[in-house]
């Protein structure tokens, strides 16, 4: 289950980097590269609450191995498009088999451990999510750069697939395929997961394209309709919990203590962290010139401190363990500040730069973590899988979110200053910094106001 956690992962960083590869050999627009890795988000963060209740129904052996089936052929006919449409509606379909993969590997975690168990299972898990995010920036640069057989960028889907088929041979021998019972009683709530997908896609869209199109009517309209569907969406559930329905998310998770605040810093944390990355990758590889694999080798700090501190947090004096997140958070504002300092004036950044890529890893470490850690081990077991796909829900549209938003701000700004030099996009990356380093220092503050909740 870890394993095909890890592959997915590996997906989202690995294309991160091979973003302006994909771009100069397809003529995709900046629009397109955000589509290209939002897209995947965009069904996967829509769709995960959904897999997370197949997973009840059906057994969540058995709708793990048929979302890995369906990532595995997804990868394939990624690796195999043509064109920059292709890649982006093929994306969507891998994020689909990403959403009803992934929610069972937390669902199982939370309905098979306990006390201190569960807390280590978690760490683990965390665990898997650092190293995917490091080898996905270090493989997605070697597998760019050695351009095997002339393929350029599409081996960074097509690894997939061996290990998609190795993994399914094995899951069939190894994992549980009957349902848990408690649940087959319980509803998909398809009108609540249109309303979801609807207001997500009418909010994504505009800040993906309206930079490009110059912000037109359309975008703003979108927008607005995205927050009118998200109100329908909220009325409906409520409505249909009351009525003794199923909603998407069960009204007593959201209640549960914490979890307001929890579901806050994991947006902030992820959208920051989906942000950082693109606006970086496409300063070090356009701006400045360098190879996909120095880009990729670029984050290795960042992602190796961040599972490090993943791993050992819970092994910290237990009097700084409440002071953890909000410190986090305000490391990461510094940090991300860091980085924009350090690229100031189109140079390559010097040791302050490595600095700075190591604090962002231990600040992404410590506001997600520890945030994921509490907010899951005290959920009831039945409530398992309503909590997962919560946060991983979460998790995904913050990445979604700092993607489109962040990536769009880099993009517009290194429009408005003309022809894309090293001091042009370092000026534009100097820009998303700030924003960056703004909304951490908002995650720092946010237990104040929602400690509560």
């Amino acid at each position: 289950m870890l394993a095909a956690q890890f592959m997915a992962l590996l997906d989202v960083f690995i294309v991160n980097v091979a973003a302006p590869t994909i771009g100069s050999e397809l003529r995709a627009s900046g629009a397109d590269l955000q589509l290209v890795i939002a897209g995947y988000a965009i069904t996967y963060s829509v769709l995960l609450i959904t897999g997370a209740r197949l997973g009840d129904r059906l057994g969540h052996g058995r709708v793990h191995l048929a979302g890995l089936a369906l990532f595995t052929a997804a990868s394939l006919a990624c690796g195999l498009a043509q064109g920059a449409t292709e890649l982006i509606v093929f994306r969507l379909v891998q994020g689909a088999g990403s959403a009803v993969m992934i929610p069972q590997v937390l669902s199982l975690i939370q309905r098979t451990f306990t006390g201190e168990a569960r807390v280590r299972a978690l760490g683990a898990y965390s665990a898997v999510i650092a190293v995917g995010a490091a080898a996905g920036q270090i493989v997605g640069g070697v597998l760019v750069s050695a351009d095997l057989f002339g393929t350029g960028w599409r081996p960074v889907f097509l690894v997939n697939v061996p290990v998609g088929v190795v993994l399914l041979a094995v899951g069939r021998r190894v994992l549980p395929r009957g349902g848990t019972g408690r649940e087959a009683a319980r509803g998909l709530d398809l009108p609540g997961l249109v309303l979801l997908g609807g207001a997500v896609s009418l909010l994504t869209v505009p800040l993906v394209l309206g930079q490009e199109e110059d912000w037109p009517l359309w975008s703003w309209l979108s927008v607005a309709a995205a927050a009118v569907l998200f109100g329908l969406f909220c009325r409906y559930e409520t409505g249909l919990a009351r009525r003794g329905g199923a909603p998407l998310i069960a009204p007593r998770v959201l209640r549960h203590p914490g979890m307001g605040l929890s579901v806050f810093r994991i947006l902030a944390v992820m959208a920051v962290n989906g942000g950082f990355l693109f606006a970086v990758t496409l300063h070090i590889q356009g701006g400045l010139g360098d190879s996909a694999l120095r880009a990729g080798l670029t984050f290795a700090p960042t992602a190796v401190v961040f599972g490090l501190v993943g791993l050992t947090w819970r092994k910290w004096p237990a009097s700084c363990q409440r002071l953890l997140t909000p410190a986090g958070f305000a490391l990461l504002a510094l940090s991300v500040a860091g980085v924009g300092l350090a690229f100031h004036g189109g140079g390559d950044g010097g040791p302050l730069l490595y600095v700075a890529y190591a604090g962002v890893g231990v600040g992404l470490a410590l506001g997600f973590s520890p945030t994921l850690t509490k907010a899951l081990a005290t959920v009831r077991p039945e409530d398992a899988a309503d909590a997962s796909g919560l946060l991983a829900t979460v998790a995904q549209l913050g990445q979604l979110i700092g993607v489109a938003a962040f990536g769009t701000l880099f993009l517009n700004r290194l429009e408005s200053l003309g022809a894309p030099e090293a001091y042009t996009s370092a000026e534009a990356l100097s820009v998303c910094a700030w924003a960056l380093a703004g909304t951490a220092a908002v995650g720092a503050v946010s237990g104040l106001v929602l400690r509560r909740r």
